[in-house]
Parts: C-alpha cells; sequence; structure tokens
C-alpha cells in the first residue's frame, strides 16, 4: 500500500489557469515492463497513465524522446509496434525519433502510420518523409497564449547558431522552447547557452536509468535527461510569472513509475498481445546459442543428487529451484528475454530450449552458478568445472531485481544450500 505521501504525488490537481506541464519521457529501449522478479522495480507502460492522468488534457503536453528500442532483432521490431500503439493509447502529443528509430520504423513501414497517430518530429530526414524539426502548442496562462515549441537537434551536422531558425516566435509573446539533442556533451550545453539564450530547456540524452538536471538547476537553460528504460516520467511545470514580461517559471521534477501504481487495463491487454506473438512467433527456440568450449554439455541439477545429495535437496526447497514457475503465473515462460534468468543455458547448445524438449533445464539450477556438468560427471568430479558461470548481477541488475543491490548477503541467505564454510566462495 503506498504511502500518504506517494499518493498526494499522482493526486489529480485541480484545473489552474496559472500553469500547464510537460511531461517528457525517453529510452524505452524495449522496456514494456520492469521484469518482476524482485520487488523495487520501477517502469511499465501499463502504469504510467497514473502519473500523465495527474494534469488534466488541456494543461498538459507529453513528448517522447525517442529510442524505442534496442536494437533490430525479431523481436525489437515486434516491441517497436507495441510502443507505438502504447504511446497512442497514452495520448502522447509528440514523438521525437531518433536515427534509429526511422529506419526501424521504414523497414516495418510504420512510418505513415506513426504520422497519422500523433505528431513526431526529427533531427534526420528522409527523402521519403519530409519530418518536421519542431512542432508548436498552444497554452493559455492567466488569460494570455503562451506558445510551446519543441525542436529536435543534431550537433553533429548542424552548427549551433541555426538554432535560432527553429524558434522563430512573433515578437513579444511568452512561450516556451524546448531543445531535444540527438547528442550532447559539456561543450555542447555551453555553447547553446551562450548563442541560443531564447532556449529554455534541453533535453540531452540518457546514460542512466535515472533522470538527471545537467549544471544549475535554477539557470537558463535548464539541461536534464529523462532517464532509460522508462523508470520515471519526467514533468516539467511551466508556471505564469509573477509580472508580465518576466520568464516562465519552470520546475523540474522527476516521478517514479513505481510498481504499486495502479494499472491501465488497456495496456494490460496490449501487453497481453505481445506476449502472445512472442509465442507464436516461437521466439524461445529461435534464440540465439553458441557453442560451450570442448564439447561440454549441461546436463540438469538432478545429475548432480547423487554425489551432492545435501546441496540438491536443500536447493530443491529454496526460490531457485521455482524460478520457471513464476514466469508461468505472470505468461512469459515464452519470452527468451525473461526465461533466460530462470533456466539452464539457454544463451548455449544443448541448453535450454522449451520446457517440452528440455524440461530437465528449467529453473535456475547447479550448472548456472558452478558451469556445465558433463565432462565432471563422466570423470565422477575428477575434471574441475569450468566456464560459463552466471554470476548473481547477471540477472540481479537494477531493472530486474531493485532491492538487490546493498542487500547481497540476505539474498545469499535464501540461497544458501552448502555446509562446508568455504563452499560458497566456490560459487562465482
Amino acid at each position: 500500500m503506498r504511502s500518504p505521501k506517494k499518493t498526494a504525488e499522482y493526486e489529480k490537481e485541480p484545473p489552474t489557469d496559472d500553469s500547464f506541464t510537460v511531461f517528457l519521457t525517453g529510452n524505452e529501449l524495449g522496456a514494456l515492463k520492469p521484469c518482476g522478479c524482485s520487488g523495487g522495480q520501477l517502469g511499465g507502460l501499463d502504469r504510467r497513465p497514473a502519473v500523465l492522468n495527474a494534469v488534466p488534457e488541456d494543461k498538459r503536453l507529453i513528448i517522447d524522446t525517442g529510442s524505442f528500442v534496442n536494437g533490430d532483432s525479431e523481436q525489437d521490431l515486434i516491441k517497436y509496434h507495441i510502443i507505438i500503439q502504447a504511446l497512442q493509447l497514452l495520448d502522447y502529443d509528440l514523438v521525437s525519433l531518433s536515427e534509429q528509430d526511422i529506419e526501424t520504423g521504414r523497414n516495418l513501414g510504420l512510418l505513415e502510420g506513426i504520422e497519422s497517430t500523433f505528431n513526431m518530429i526529427s533531427s534526420y530526414g528522409t527523402s521519403e518523409m519530409n519530418i518536421p524539426a519542431k512542432f508548436t502548442k498552444e497554452f493559455s496562462l492567466k488569460g494570455r497564449t503562451v506558445l510551446s515549441t519543441v525542436a529536435a537537434f543534431d550537433p553533429e551536422s548542424t552548427p549551433v547558431d541555426q538554432i535560432e531558425e527553429l524558434f522563430a516566435l512573433p515578437s513579444g509573446m511568452p512561450s516556451l522552447n524546448i531543445l531535444i539533442l540527438s547528442k550532447s556533451d559539456p561543450e555542447t550545453i555551453k555553447s547553446i547557452t551562450n548563442t541560443a539564450q531564447f532556449v529554455d530547456c534541453v533535453v540531452c540524452p540518457s546514460e542512466s536509468d535515472e533522470p538527471a538536471v545537467i549544471g544549475n538547476p535554477n539557470g537558463r537553460p535548464l539541461a536534464f535527461t529523462v532517464g532509460r528504460f522508462g523508470r520515471y516520467v519526467c514533468g516539467l511545470k511551466v508556471t505564469a510569472p509573477p509580472r508580465v514580461g518576466q520568464p516562465l517559471r519552470l520546475a523540474f521534477k522527476a516521478f517514479p513509475v513505481e510498481e504499486d501504481l495502479p494499472k491501465d487495463e488497456s495496456l494490460v491487454k496490449l501487453y497481453g498481445d505481445y506476449q502472445q506473438i512472442v509465442k507464436d512467433r516461437n521466439l524461445l527456440e529461435k534464440h540465439p546459442r553458441f557453442a560451450l568450449p570442448n564439447g561440454l554439455e549441461y546436463t540438469g541439477s538432478k545429475s548432480c543428487k547423487p554425489c551432492h545429495g545435501y546441496e540438491y535437496e536443500t536447493w530443491s526447497n529454496n526460490a531457485h529451484a521455482k524460478a520457471f514457475s513464476t514466469l508461468e503465473q505472470v505468461n512469459s515462460q515464452f519470452d527468451p528475454e525473461c526465461v533466460v534468468c530462470h533456466v539452464i543455458g539457454l544463451d548455449y547448445e544443448s541448453g535450454f530450449i522449451s520446457q517440452q524438449k528440455t524440461g530437465h533445464l528449467i529453473n535456475v539450477g547447479c550448472e548456472n552458478c558452478h558451469g556445465s556438468g558433463s565432462e565432471h560427471i563422466l570423470t565422477a568430479g575428477a575434471t574441475e568445472l569450468t566456464e560459463p558461470k552466471s554470476t548473481c548481477l547477471d540477472c540481479h541488475t537494477p531493472e530486474q531485481s531493485g532491492d538487490y543491490a546493498g542487500n547481497e548477503d540476505a539474498f545469499m541467505e535464501k540461497i544458501k544450500h552448502w555446509r562446508e564454510p568455504n563452499a560458497a566462495g566456490n560459487v562465482k
């Protein structure tokens, strides 16, 4: 249950005449929802409306800065299509397409569909479509019209002194000018600050999951990132100044998309459609696999039981031994991105293929941490177990296991299945 403080953050704001809010997200990189395997995760397209809908429709501008997916695999292409549908359901006003977004959309034949769904801008032109570089929406603050202009800009291909052409406004009209950069560095920000003082906000590419303000939070332009994987929604509250002629007041805040926020049913259904497509395309069995060194093979945890009976029986009662069932509970047992951390050896030949074909390799078992066991068993233990061996951090990442960092010892206690004092050190 959410604390009163958290609940208040997402309560609908009463309509006011002196402010509007610009919401910004981006860098989904294919993260449709948090993993769900361990607590503390943030994100999920289906929880995002709880943040966005806190502001009335006529008092908000919702922008996505692009980078929908992380590659061009079959699964990435499916996600691209799903994300476009999700942004439509979420009533986004504008998307700023990255170079990869355009290339992927063109390959899928979706660019024209995007254009008919919502406004789009980009700093990368195409011969097929004339994608504009800027978008403008009007708001009313205390009876005065404010023009909010959002422009996409690539500092590598266009001189900074040409930014002014993107923000040509009628003289004396209040304005909010937001510049979305395809690339940035301190020198670029400094140059924009010195030569384009009419820019109010600069949105920089994200290298971290969390949004961040760059430099002086009270300076102009206000430079920030929106984070990655949809874990946060950034809100820029724009308030009318006390007196006419003064600059608009800006307040930046990052809203975590927490796992206790209510879900939107239309987006829950959309994710269910995604899961069905992944299953129908049989992506699990298509997953690329590498050969194990020296002809090694995975044999399954039961093959370790004859010599390591105590360890096997103790392991059988911990959460790792039931890892695959947690996927079945949420219908993700056909998604290779999920399955890889819940079975033995999905990335390798002789590893997990499907529950029907390789049921002996379900769950997180002995060979995940200790290495493939074929030669070790064949030589009655004389051959040492070798790489590849997984580490805890291969799966307990911030995106998949938000409460792991700082609680490593507690997590280790949950999987302890050895008697020897030095055995834990043998687990990589």
